[in-house]
């Protein structure tokens, strides 16, 4: 099952026209007032070329699983990796989707007035009306049954996902799901995974979700596994029933 695609079926994005840019592995679903592929292309071929010429040079930033300072000489991008997993205590890498949809979001922000980036389930939100996004969450009993609904005042927003249970990204612990939102999508992906990292089974969530693991910048975090539930911050959630068309 190609789960990405599964996630992307559960982003509202009415009102919107949506299309998709690829760039070698990077694979973006996007919603926007017009069809601005052109653009996207040339922001994420952009962006991805930053951060692989200065992994070229700094192979330790894509491999090291603890932070690493980026260069002052490093891309802006680069820099919001480095950042974003610094707070969080990962590797820079475990920050790229969110990143690249953020770095592209924000590109296309300066043609339109809203955007919907998401890169392999992790999202780049800004909107002028609520939204919703369904949770997806592996087998869990949970998955699809769940949204979380977004007002545009909570937007620019990241909202990313990190699980133990599903998906091709390096995760040490077992969460089905550990969705984290924050200002920064960098950052909410490097916190999706740290989070995760700590969740091995129910037991975990509630010391895991807490202020003290949870770095400032982020504005809500929903976890689950083993069917049990742990949210922290702001976190509105509905029945995806009643949201989706």
């Amino acid at each position: 099952m190609d789960t990405r695609r599964v996630y992307r079926d559960w982003v509202e994005g009415q009102g919107l026209v949506t299309f998709t840019v690829d760039v070698g592995e990077t694979d973006l679903l996007i919603a926007a007032p017009r069809d601005l592929s052109r653009e996207a292309l040339a922001s994420a071929a952009r962006h991805r070329a930053a951060v692989e010429s200065y992994i070229r040079t700094h192979p330790r930033f894509a491999t090291s699983l603890q932070p690493v300072a980026a260069r002052e000489d490093a891309p802006v991008i680069a820099k919001s990796m480095a950042s974003a997993a610094a707070l969080a205590g990962v590797g820079p890498l475990a920050a790229v989707a969110g990143a690249l949809a953020e770095a592209v979001g924000r590109d296309l922000l300066t043609l339109v007035d809203e955007v919907i980036v998401e890169n392999g389930g992790d999202i780049f939100l800004s909107t002028r009306r609520r939204r919703t996004v369904g949770l997806y969450a592996g087998r869990s009993p949970l998955s699809g049954k769940l949204a979380l609904v977004i007002e545009p005042e909570d937007s620019p927003l990241g909202i990313c996902t990190s699980s133990g249970s599903f998906g091709h990204s390096l995760s040490f612990g077992m969460a089905d799901a550990c969705v984290v939102l924050a200002r920064s999508a960098a950052l909410a992906d490097a916190v999706a995974t740290s989070l995760a990292n700590r969740i091995r089974s129910a037991a975990d969530l509630g010391h895991v979700l807490t202020s003290s693991l949870v770095p400032a910048g982020v504005t809500g975090v929903f976890a689950t596994i083993e069917g049990q539930v742990a949210v922290w911050g702001d976190v509105r959630l509905t029945s995806i029933d009643t949201t989706r068309s």
